[in-house]
């Protein structure tokens, strides 16, 4: 039989990490939407 107390709790995550993994996200869409955008107002401009 299982307790509810013993479920283990999620591990902390390290902060600067999560940054460093959410920059190399964030980065290249940033730079894909201003390319389309630039892209699309040399088209519809």
């Amino acid at each position: 039989m299982t307790n509810a107390n013993n479920v283990a709790a999620p591990k902390q995550s390290n902060k600067a990490l999560m940054a460093v993994f959410w920059l190399y996200v964030v980065v290249p869409l940033v730079w894909g939407v201003t390319n389309t955008l630039a892209q699309a107002m040399k088209l519809f401009g």
